[in-house]
């Protein structure tokens, strides 16, 4: 047995090294990719019951989290969880090489909610390169997070840099079991969450293309006695690797392709890395003790469940006063739960699609001669907001934008039909946030929708060449810089502005950008056919994706479909957005999306098999409510419904959404070990039973 483990533990390494010879951006990369990973992970597992007083950070996770900041961070005489090389010295084997210093911790909240942070200093004995790293500890949430940056403050280049890991650490949690989700291809299985062991030999995680990836960056690293949850920050091509050890997991995390060295002034950065730390052996527990951190400091403060009402897709040609008419129309119950209009591409004067035209930020004249800011009054007179789409970072020819940027010498990177305005050349970065800033002012946007539909590891390796005297990896890193201060921009501008996050769904739902924004669109899968329809299978991997991509990020949201119950209650998510909603349908469910930001308890895998019950449960200790699947082809009305995370000494009373006179009053005890039984006698059908604690 020991021998077949090992083959395959072998078997994975060598796709492993197969995918990163191929062509990024391929489809054979992601099936490599998760070839590799099935060689060990199941995807048909449960999880053991909890608690909601084992739910609790406890003071033994906080100062477990605590002494590993102070021995791995706070101590200039430790190995620090970086590492990189100068000149061909690694700095873990040359620690002599430098003067270290480490800052004055700083007072809570001072630099991110709920955390103190320091600056550890590191100088270059022999050149003038400063490395600094930038640390914050959130001690409530038992999470720390780290981001180097190294500054060449000489007046000639620097070393070459290379081998540039913003986290290189062995943390202790014995043999360990990995959880990771599949990214967003797009596909009817994106997000779906693998079990599997950590092999001995490296597992490789990484971007697609400069996008996504065929994982998503985020690792549950469950041990016997203690476990972590590490997320990568980077919007670019990022790179992580798990191994273990004879004491834990080692982990790696980098931007995947750097080596250059730095002109005089220049600075580079790291991906951000973050650990979670959890007791015991129950992934469960690091899950939600992610959420629960994300949502107390990393989440805008604007951020909370939220509806949205489509009312222009890329395919509208509808006028300014079509538009408002439709505003005005809108049934007043429906009115009352919106939280915005979403208008999508196509807002703009373009020749054969709304693809083409992307560059010219201007309202169409022939169907906004007045711009877009009486559409946006309307909206504000019933106090709504107003969504708009843009892409920003996408130029095509004979555009405003096309134009603009070729008038000056590095602003514009071509590798085909689509165009890549150059983030990573700080002038221009300047000048399309300037830009979009004021489209968004003058129109009256205050929700801003970004989309990026193309991979863009290639023109980046193309501006390192033709701009950037073939530094590796310079663009790159530049770019995601100065897109973290664009969208940082737009932030200071916009009071209470919300970003939605999309790029071709979701290919970018990095631990950065959930800094900034969440997904209303996640994945491109739940797009229409050509000719309106959808897939036939879209309402099961809509249940499938809540499924897997809910253990990592309390907010997500796509398309509510109206054309039956079934389909309506498929994608109730904690935010919504809506295309010719129904009035009966449309804000019955706005609870249960609240009740999706809490903790999140998987019930029963369905995968997006139509013979199997797929179940879900959020809510905190008080209240919550579970989602139970009853697929097409489900035989068997009854499902025994067990829940999650209450308290056992508390009585709960149980109803049924669609029958809520009829009350049970039952122990949290028994819901949470012998569960009860819940008749579900339409097919297909979605049963939601709502609980909340006895008075």
């Amino acid at each position: 047995m020991l021998f077949i483990k090992r083959f395959f533990f072998l078997l994975q390494a060598f796709l492993f090294t197969v995918s990163s010879f191929s062509v990024y951006s391929s489809n054979f990369k992601s099936l490599v990719d998760r070839g590799a990973m099935n060689l060990t992970s199941v995807l048909d597992f449960g999880f053991d019951p909890i608690t909601s007083e084992e739910l609790k950070v406890s003071e033994a996770e906080k100062q477990k989290c605590r002494s590993w900041y102070e021995d791995n961070i706070l101590n200039p005489h430790s190995t620090l969880p970086f590492d990189f090389t100068v000149g061909g010295k690694k700095y873990s084997n040359n620690s002599e090489d430098w003067d270290i210093s480490v800052g004055k911790e700083s007072e809570v909240g001072e630099f991110h909610k709920g955390g103190k942070t320091v600056f550890i200093t590191l100088n270059h004995k022999k050149s003038s390169l400063c490395v600094t790293a930038e640390a914050t500890v959130y001690e409530e949430n038992a999470t720390c997070e780290w981001t180097v940056f190294i500054k060449n403050n000489g007046d000639k280049d620097s070393p070459v840099i290379k081998d540039f890991y913003g986290a290189s650490c062995c943390i202790e949690t014995g043999i360990s079991g990995l959880y990771v989700s599949k990214g967003s291809k797009p596909e009817a299985d994106d997000f779906e969450l693998l079990k599997s062991t950590v092999s001995p030999t490296p597992m490789i995680f990484n971007g697609a293309g400069g996008r996504g990836g065929s994982f998503l960056p985020y690792f549950n690293v469950s041990g016997k006695e203690w476990g972590v949850v590490v997320a990568v920050g980077w919007t670019g091509q990022w790179y992580a690797s798990l191994n273990q050890t004879l004491s834990g997991v080692k982990i790696k995390t980098k931007q995947e392709f750097f080596n250059t060295y730095l002109e005089a002034g220049e600075e580079i950065r790291s991906p951000l890395t973050s650990v979670t730390f959890y007791n015991g052996d129950n992934a469960l527990k690091g899950f939600n003790s992610f959420r629960n951190w994300e949502k107390d400091c990393v989440y805008p403060d604007s951020i909370r469940p939220i509806n949205g009402y489509v009312i222009a897709n890329e395919f509208s040609t509808k006028n300014t006063r079509e538009l408002i008419g439709e505003v005005e129309a809108v049934n007043p119950s429906v009115l009352e739960s919106t939280d915005y209009f979403w208008m999508d591409a196509g807002w703009y004067k373009y020749n054969e699609g709304w693809y083409d035209g992307v560059g010219n930020w201007i309202p169409d004249p022939d169907r906004f001669p007045e711009g877009l800011k009486p559409l946006s009054d309307a909206m504000a007179e019933k106090g709504k907001k107003y969504l708009l789409w843009y892409e920003p970072e996408r130029v095509r020819e004979n555009t405003f934008l096309y134009n603009e940027g070729k008038s000056h010498e590095g602003w514009i990177i071509e590798d085909g039909d689509n165009l890549l305005w150059n983030m990573g050349n700080s002038d221009a970065c300047d000048f399309i946030s300037s830009y979009i800033a004021k489209s968004m002012t003058d129109n009256g946007v205050s929700m801003y929708r970004q989309d990026f539909n193309f991979d863009v590891l290639s023109y980046w390796e193309k501006a390192d060449k033709e701009f950037m005297n073939g530094r590796t990896g310079i663009t790159e890193n530049h770019y995601v810089t100065n897109l973290y201060r664009y969208l940082d921009t737009l932030i200071e501008t916009v009071d209470g502005l919300i970003i939605d996050n999309c790029a071709s769904g979701g290919k970018r739902l990095d631990i950065e950008m959930t800094r900034r924004s969440i997904p209303l669109w996640r994945s491109d899968y739940n797009c229409g056919n050509e000719d309106g329809s959808v897939k036939e299978d879209v309402l099961e991997a809509t249940q499938s994706m809540t499924y897997g991509l809910s253990f990592w990020l309390p907010y997500s949201g796509t398309n509510r479909y109206f054309h039956s119950e079934y389909a309506s209650r498929s994608a109730i998510l904690a935010c919504q957005s809506v295309y010719e909603p129904s009035p009966e349908e449309y804000d019955r469910y706005s609870d249960i999306s609240g009740y999706m930001t809490e903790n999140y308890y998987p019930l029963n895998y369905g995968g997006l098999a139509e013979d199997k019950y797929l179940a879900m449960q959020f809510g905190d200790e008080a209240e919550g409510a579970a989602l139970i699947y009853k697929r097409e082809k489900v035989k068997d009305d009854n499902f025994r419904l067990i829940l999650n995370g209450l308290s056992k000494e508390s009585n709960y009373e149980i109803r049924d959404f669609d029958n809520p006179e009829s009350v049970s009053v039952i122990s949290g005890e028994k819901l949470m070990t012998e569960g009860i039984n819940i008749t579900v006698s339409e097919t297909p059908k979605c049963a939601i039973i709502l609980y909340n604690q006895a008075k």
